[in-house]
């Protein structure tokens, strides 16, 4: 007997990993605008920012190759990450970053959690080209929270 392969559970995947990766960018952004007076700091988050949008493009496109349609916001994810950094500007700079901070390593948790979860070839894209970049980005955030 052939099974043949439906891709609904990858995809479904993929698109909670793109909630993830827009709930980042919004996030930074916003940490960005608020530390705007501070150079050297926006420009790396300017880097982590734009590393969560590509992360974002390749899922779209790779939900898209596999026969589905990417949500076209950033779910639940974006609202926690909202009142995450709304919060965090009342505390300030240091707050700010440290919400960002573990908004890190929650996608680097995500990515680590489930990724067996999927087919071997959603695996190997996960592994290969979204879960390397989490990690920098964790590590680039973690090494700017310590040195603030």
């Amino acid at each position: 007997m052939t099974h043949s392969y439906d891709p609904s559970s990858d995809i479904d995947q993929l698109d909670s990993f793109l909630r993830g990766e827009r709930s980042a960018v919004e996030t930074y952004d916003q940490a960005i605008e608020k530390l705007k007076g501070e150079p050297l700091v926006t420009a790396q988050l300017r880097l982590c920012r734009d590393s969560h949008a590509r992360r974002a493009r390749m899922l779209e496109a790779q939900i898209r190759d596999l026969g589905g349609d990417p949500s076209d916001d950033s779910g639940l994810w974006g609202t926690f990450a909202k009142l995450v950094e709304g919060g965090a500007k009342l505390f300030g700079k240091t707050a700010a970053l440290e919400a960002l901070q573990e908004g890190e390593k929650h996608g680097v948790n995500d990515y680590e959690r489930d990724v067996d979860d999927l087919s071997p070839g959603v695996r190997a894209f996960v592994e290969h080209q979204l879960l390397p970049e989490q990690r920098r980005s964790a590590m680039a955030l973690g090494t700017l929270t310590m040195t603030r």
